[in-house]
């Protein structure tokens, strides 16, 4: 369920379990290869033409993006353009993040190894994708019933195991496997939902863009002390589509 405009603008934290996928992406016959590099240190570690966005510098993160198959996460009739920089239709109105706000979220949600990660808003699986061989276990919510049947069935040929899925309203998060080390919202909701900050664990972090839809919203980092108190940081504007709920 994503879709995003900025408007302004490793190997050795890589996880056994992303192994096979390694191997498929270093194959030399892999069509795909030399455009996801270009992809990455062009749009994801570069800064855009006008220098105005700051290049995602996380060596982990760039890494599992030079390993992903973003092609697999799209609809077959437009891989051609997967790599490129710009948000891309998945059906059902929704689309697949551009892969610099991919990145750059990613590195703002600051994963460790043995985190166990909640992501609000599977969509084409490709933001779990780049979170597993960063984290211990990624749990992922989508409220689109076949977007979560379709981004499981590719999560799970390409063998991320790590990754756990389910279709329901995300607003109330997933309590049975919380607290949570970091949570990911990729659509905007009007306001931090409760539900998500009490799963997020003291001393975690969560990475949701907040405000009213079809306007610019901004792109909010929700941390909790030890001691239970909420920080929130307004990181910079940007515009997804809203926060869906399922109808009460």
């Amino acid at each position: 369920m994503k879709y995003c405009l900025v408007c302004t603008s490793i190997l050795w934290g890589i996880l056994a379990v992303a192994a096979p996928l390694w191997s498929a992406a270093e194959e030399p016959d892999d069509p795909f290869q030399e455009q996801r590099h270009r992809m990455v240190d062009r749009d994801v570690a570069g800064s855009d033409v006008w220098g105005a966005r700051t290049p995602v510098e996380d060596e982990r993160v760039l890494e599992a993006m030079r390993v992903v198959p973003r092609h697999e996460f799209v609809p077959e009739q437009i891989r051609a353009q997967a790599y490129a920089d710009r948000p891309l239709p998945i059906g059902y109105g929704q689309t697949i993040s551009q892969p610099y706000i991919v990145g750059y979220m990613t590195e703002l949600l600051d994963v460790e190894e043995d985190a166990v990660v909640l992501e609000i808003g599977t969509g084409s699986g490709y933001q779990a994708a780049i979170l597993s061989p960063l984290a211990k276990e990624v749990y992922s919510i989508e409220i689109i019933d076949e977007l979560e049947a379709r981004a499981r069935g590719v999560l799970e040929k390409l063998a991320y195991d790590n990754v756990k899925t389910k279709a329901g309203d995300g607003y109330h998060g997933w309590p049975e496997h919380a607290p949570y080390d970091s949570i990911i919202v990729t659509a905007a909701a009007s306001h931090i939902p409760p539900p998500l900050v009490e799963q997020l664990k003291p001393g975690g972090r969560m990475v949701i863009p907040v405000g009213p839809p079809g306007q610019v919203q901004h792109l909010m980092i929700v941390e909790k002390d030890e001691e239970g108190n909420i920080q929130q940081r307004n990181i910079m504007p940007v515009r997804f589509v809203p926060l869906t709920r399922a109808q009460e």
